[in-house]
């Protein structure tokens, strides 16, 4: 029998995940922006986070937590358009440099909601 991971391991730098979408929707007519603006409030519904306009963030406390969002997504895709799903470790993301202009920005924070489960 497997031995549940204890909270060093769960909160492991490493099992932390972070769910990066970024999209390319076309927005010619009335109903592509329709399917647009429908997709964005989908993702804010599901929990993410405006990054840029077409980049939006979620953290996930585990791989298989990141599996079951990118299910959702998925059933919620629009039928135009380009999207990518990218799950990148806690660590990966915490190696991101943010810029205005040229001055360096701090990380959005995300993982204190997380430690209360």
């Amino acid at each position: 029998m497997k031995k549940p991971p204890s909270n060093a391991e769960r909160l492991s730098a490493y099992r932390l995940m972070w769910i990066l979408v970024f999209f390319d929707l076309p927005t010619f007519t009335a109903e592509d922006r329709k399917l647009s603006s429908d997709f964005r409030k989908n993702l804010l519904e599901e929990g993410f986070t405006m990054f840029q306009f077409s980049i939006y963030t979620r953290p996930c406390p585990s791989r298989e937590r990141v599996d079951v969002i990118t299910q959702r997504i998925e059933k919620i895709l629009p039928p135009r358009g380009k999207i990518g799903i990218m799950p990148v470790t806690d660590k990966q993301f915490g190696l991101m440099k943010l810029y205005y202009g040229t001055a360096s920005s701090p990380k959005p924070e995300g993982y204190e909601q997380l430690m209360l489960f």
